[in-house]
C-alpha cells in the first residue's frame, strides 16, 4: 500500500489494529488536518494513543499532515524505555475510574476489586467529560466519539464485552496488579468498607446470616452491611485470573 501527494499512510502498532480495523491503511488528506483528527478518522480515539511518528519523526497531535507522509501510532509501552522520546500520553493519575451507563457491571467489578468508580446511570457526555478532567480520573466507555472528545486526557476502551474480561483488560492496561484490594470498596455507592461488630449490625442482618456469621463490614457511605457469602468464591475465582496474569519482580 503507497500514499501519494492526495493521502497519509497510517500503520497501527499493537492493539490499536483492531481498533481501526486494519494495521495499514490510506487516508485522504483534503483540508489542512491535524495528525489527532487523521488517527481519529479512523476509529481510533486519541487517549488510546502514547507515540506518534511522522516519517520517523516524533510528533504531537496538533501537528498538521502533508500528503505523502507516513505515520505510524503506537499504544502504551510497559517494557520498552523510550527516555528522551517525545509522546503524547499524559502524566500518568491515581487509578480512580468513570464510566458510563453501559459500564454498570464493569463498576461493580472494579469496586469488588477495591478501586474508586464514579458512576451515575443519569450522566450525560458532558457531564462525564467534565468530571474526568476536574476530578482527574480514567474515562472507561466504549462509545469512541466520548473518547475523542479532546478535554478528555485519560480513557480506554474495553476491547471485550464481557465485564470480568474487560476488568481484567483495565488491570492489565494500568498495571494494577499489586493494587487489587478486594472487600474493600461498596459496590452499590463507591464508598469504602470498614469493619463492624456484629453487635452493631444484628438488627440489619436476616435472622439465618445472624446465626452463620460473625465477620461483617459496612460502608461508610450509605450504610450497606457486608458479609461473608457465596458471592464471593465467584470473586475469588477472578482474583484467581488477575493473579495468574501478574508479571513475575
Amino acid at each position: 500500500m503507497g500514499t501519494d501527494l492526495g493521502y497519509v499512510e497510517l500503520r497501527f502498532y499493537g492493539d490499536l489494529a483492531a481498533l481501526s480495523g486494519t494495521a495499514l491503511t490510506d487516508l485522504p488528506v483534503g483540508e489542512p488536518r491535524s495528525v489527532k483528527d487523521a488517527i481519529e478518522a479512523v476509529g481510533v480515539p486519541h487517549p488510546e494513543v502514547a507515540l506518534i511518528l511522522v516519517d520517523h519523526e516524533p510528533v504531537g497531535f496538533d501537528r498538521l499532515v502533508r500528503g505523502g507522509e507516513r505515520i505510524a501510532v503506537f499504544p502504551p509501552f510497559h517494557s520498552l524505555e523510550l527516555a528522551g522520546v517525545p509522546t503524547v500520553f499524559p502524566a500518568p493519575v491515581a487509578p480512580r475510574f468513570l464510566l458510563d451507563v453501559h459500564l454498570g457491571t464493569l463498576a461493580r467489578r472494579l469496586r469488588q476489586l477495591g478501586f474508586d468508580c464514579w458512576y451515575r446511570t443519569d450522566a450525560d457526555d458532558p457531564e462525564l467529560a467534565r468530571v474526568a478532567v476536574d476530578e482527574q480520573r480514567i474515562l472507561l466507555t466504549r462509545d469512541r466519539q466520548l473518547l475523542m472528545r479532546r478535554e478528555i486526557a485519560h480513557g480506554y476502551c474495553p476491547r471485550s464485552s464481557d465485564p470480568d474480561e474487560q476488568a481484567l483488560e483495565v488491570v492489565r492496561r494500568y498495571r494494577l496488579y499489586r493494587e487489587v484490594a478486594p472487600h474493600t470498596r461498596c459496590v452499590n455507592c463507591n464508598g469504602l468498607l470498614y469493619p463492624v461488630a456484629k453487635a452493631d449490625v444484628s438488627d440489619q442482618l436476616p435472622p439465618a446470616t445472624r446465626a452463620a456469621f460473625d465477620d461483617y463490614a459496612r460502608c461508610d457511605g450509605c450504610g450497606q452491611v457486608y458479609w461473608p457469602g457465596s458471592h464471593l468464591e465467584a470473586l475469588e475465582g477472578f482474583l484467581d485470573r488477575v493473579t495468574a496474569a501478574t508479571p513475575g519482580p
